[in-house]
């Protein structure tokens, strides 16, 4: 699975989970209007850490917060190329 996939499914899994009306997520969707809280993304970075083996969040001394999933994404895929 792609990590864009994997992003994805873990988002959508824990906005279930968590009972919250996920927006659509495109490239452009900016995630403080997305639906999820910022319990859903402590919930969501640690998952991915999980299955991807990559916290870009603590992997990097410069500090970089995505505004949008498309930012969200590409953190990810750069974080696991590193």
């Amino acid at each position: 699975m792609s990590i864009r996939l994997t992003v994805l499914s873990v988002v959508e899994n824990v906005a279930a989970e968590q009972e919250k009306k996920l927006t659509p997520l495109e490239n452009d969707t900016v995630l403080a209007n997305s639906g999820l809280d910022s319990l859903c993304f402590a919930i969501i970075v640690a998952r991915l850490e999980d299955a991807l083996g990559v916290d870009p969040f603590t992997a990097s001394e410069e500090v970089y917060f995505p505004v949008t999933f498309g930012d969200f994404v590409a953190l990810y895929e750069n974080a696991a190329a590193a």
